[in-house]
């Protein structure tokens, strides 16, 4: 049996980690090169870099601090944030990251998931999905044209994906959160990271509905990410959301546990972790 995965994510604006509230309030958690170094030292499974301003403010990801990060850990790093092309792709991966991840640039150019495949193998393009609960039946969102139409919410849909998220609430784009997971996962995406934005920052728990509606429509590993806040919220989305790696930032950022509490916690439950 595959071991699930504990992540921290370091969300950084302006070279600081920062975290708040539905994407929102975002208030100081530190340096992102000293955090970086601690999360490794914990035995952190993976680590998670978004510059999550990059594509509201239609700026590149900052380079130099991705390169610094990268030289302080020894596990697999993954960054995301205002990458637009594959040459984007190119630089953070030359800076030093394992993987890379697009959101916004997914949604505004789907080719962008298989051109990155087809040039760096699907094991390092991540989807990133920012996902908010909608009722599709009082037509919530707004019609979706060309390529995606079929993806487009339909009146039984639950969530929709929204882009441009590091301000705020982001756009709604009408396309239903399940059907676009897996649409990515047919374009080359090697795995999915899965934001409730309803659960973001709350400390309530995962998304379990969320989490487990895409986990079971595409075979591609799902990371669970929004809503940590104690110590069985992390066994409820491995278990009943079937998340395959959980991420979780305040709760480790600030200290309420530490990713080796956590790990003994699942351990003891059953869940297969790398101790």
């Amino acid at each position: 049996m595959l071991t699930k995965r504990i992540i921290p994510c370091l969300d950084v604006d302006a070279g600081r980690v920062v975290k708040g509230v539905r994407f929102r309030d975002h208030r100081d958690a530190g340096d992102p090169t000293e955090l970086a170094a601690f999360y490794n030292e914990q035995g952190a499974d993976e680590l998670v870099f978004y510059d999550i301003t990059a594509s509201a403010d239609q700026r590149a990801t900052m380079v130099e601090v991705v390169e610094r990060v990268s030289e302080e850990v020894f596990i697999p790093l993954a960054v995301g944030g205002g990458l637009r092309s594959a040459e984007d792709m190119q630089r953070m991966l030359l800076a030093g990251a394992d993987k890379v991840s697009i959101n916004t640039a997914a949604v505004q150019t789907p080719t962008l998931i298989s051109e990155g495949a087809d040039r760096f193998g699907s094991q390092c393009i991540v989807v990133g999905m920012d996902a908010q609960r909608v009722d599709a039946s009082r037509g919530e969102g707004r019609p979706v044209d060309g390529v995606l139409s079929r993806i487009a919410l339909e009146p039984s849909s639950r969530w929709e994906i929204r882009t441009h998220t590091g301000r705020g609430g982001g756009r709604a784009t009408g396309i239903d959160a399940v059907k676009w997971a897996s649409y990515v996962v047919e374009m080359g995406a090697g795995e999915i990271v899965l934001n409730s934005i309803d659960a973001d920052g709350t400390k309530q728990g995962y998304d379990l509905d969320l989490t487990r509606a895409v986990s079971e429509a595409v075979t591609v590993p799902v990371v669970a990410s929004g809503g940590a806040g104690e110590m069985e919220h992390f066994y409820d989305v491995v278990e009943a959301g079937k998340a395959d790696a959980v991420l979780a930032a305040s709760v480790f950022h600030y200290g309420t546990f530490s990713i080796a509490d956590v790990k003994r916690y699942l351990a003891g439950r059953g869940v297969p972790m790398r101790l």
